[in-house]
């Protein structure tokens, strides 16, 4: 029989899983040509622990951020027909056979799925490699966590070209976290249904200024959604990084609008971009944060409720801390109605996701610019006293919006501050 597939298995769990991976794969021997073992950190095997029906394996440290990149390089050097995908912990089923494993057109990706908890993910796990060098391969995939990657880029694709078969993968381990856990409800969110709402009308504004490590998330968020933004509105304010290299790439795509500018701050920066949005309403993400892949379809269905007198809808946020490569679920703090300038000054955490309404808030002057650090600092708090002096500021309970911990945002290194900008700003 031909050796026609190459096999990648993405980020294995542990050297123990990583060996029953390849005991899974034994069945098909006859078929794989090469095993490619794509770690974020070095993971090895004795010549004694590699079935002696393979001969190599290639290890490939990438990480997680670059994973899209490292999956283009190894398929432009792949000739074998088929790719088969294998990721952290799955293995194949016994039920598996080579002869299931056979695609015709227009059938170019075999899906499976398999159950987390109460959390039913699907994923690839073969394709035409044909078909995947021609749909431009792994290009613009950035979830904000590995654990995404595959559904991610499965909802990227066209469903006729998808045939499923259930089960023909088993998890060798199931790791019982709240981090775990909450990963793969979001992967799950990946597969929903696209929906068409077409009104309420709504855009995305990002400023960005040196977050390199995140921004490609951030962006890659509000396109990697069920159901399209209006506008994606990007400001670089400045940058000293590579971060605009990484947006121009983004400027690429049709429904991304990047304007660049010198540094000011983010008020002027937002400012910048208010000229150039056509939508009822504009939802604010910051450059090292993420959106859940149906934030927008969530939003628009609580728009459709928000009072006329309303100009910002406001709900929860789920809170992750960024260590080294990985994020670790925090926890979701829950927002609450708030009808005074007073009760948003005692805000336990930044109010948001903010949703304003376009009109209300340029009739205001747009994001408030104060003196206070030459208002470089706490816009938003700013801009939302200017709005509840003339409106209300409507809560709502939902949860799309991901808030990324880490030593680099502004928020952090200036909190010290806040007492100072509370003694500055007149009620």
């Amino acid at each position: 029989m031909l050796k026609d597939i190459s096999v990648i298995i993405i980020f294995p769990f542990s050297q123990k899983v990583l060996q029953q991976m390849l005991v899974s794969l034994r069945k098909l021997q006859a078929r794989i040509s090469s095993v490619i073992v794509i770690q974020a950190t070095n993971i090895t095997l004795n010549k004694n622990q590699v079935n002696d029906w393979l001969n190599d394996i290639c290890f490939i440290t990438s990480k997680n951020n670059e994973l899209a990149h490292t999956l283009d390089n190894i398929m432009d050097q792949t000739n074998n027909r088929y790719v088969l995908f294998l990721s952290h912990t799955h293995c194949l089923s016994a039920s598996v056979n080579s002869e299931m494993l056979q695609l015709e057109q227009p059938k170019t990706v075999l899906t499976t799925g398999y159950r987390f908890r109460n959390h039913a993910i699907y994923l690839p796990l073969l394709a035409l490699s044909k078909y995947i060098k021609k749909i431009g391969g792994f290009t613009n995939i950035h979830p904000p966590f590995n654990e995404a990657f595959l559904p991610a880029w499965l909802a990227n694709l066209d469903k006729s070209s998808q045939l499923t078969i259930e089960n023909l993968i088993n998890p060798s381990v199931e790791t019982r976290n709240t981090t775990t856990s909450a990963k793969y409800m979001i992967a799950q969110k990946y597969q929903f249904k696209k929906e068409n709402l077409t009104s309420p009308s709504l855009s995305v504004l990002i400023s960005n200024y040196n977050m390199e490590k995140y921004v490609d998330i951030a962006v890659a968020s509000c396109l990697l959604q069920n159901m399209p933004f209006d506008q994606i509105l990007i400001i670089d304010d400045g940058s000293t990084d590579y971060s605009l290299k990484k947006l121009l790439q983004w400027d690429r795509n049709k429904q991304v609008k990047l304007i660049t500018k010198k540094n000011e701050g983010k008020a002027k920066a937002l400012n910048t971009l208010l000229p150039y949005i056509t939508s009822e309403f504009i939802l604010e993400l910051d450059a090292d944060d993420w959106l859940d892949p149906n934030a927008v379809a969530m939003i628009k269905k609580h728009l459709l409720e928000l009072p006329e007198n309303s100009s910002l809808l406001y709900g929860n946020f789920r809170r992750w801390k960024q260590i080294n490569d990985e994020v670790f679920f925090k926890g979701i703090k829950k927002g609450k109605q708030i009808h005074r300038p007073a009760e948003l000054l005692t805000y336990s955490f930044p109010l948001g996701p903010r949703i304003y309404r376009t009109s209300t808030l340029k009739s205001t002057g747009g994001f408030l610019i104060n003196d206070f650090e030459n208002g470089r600092l706490y816009e938003d708090v700013s801009t939302l006293l200017q709005l509840i002096k003339h409106s209300k500021l409507n809560y709502s309970n939902f949860t799309i919006y991901n808030i990324r911990e880490h030593q680099e945002s502004i928020t952090t290194i200036n909190r010290s501050k806040w007492s100072e900008y509370l003694n500055h700003i007149d009620l």
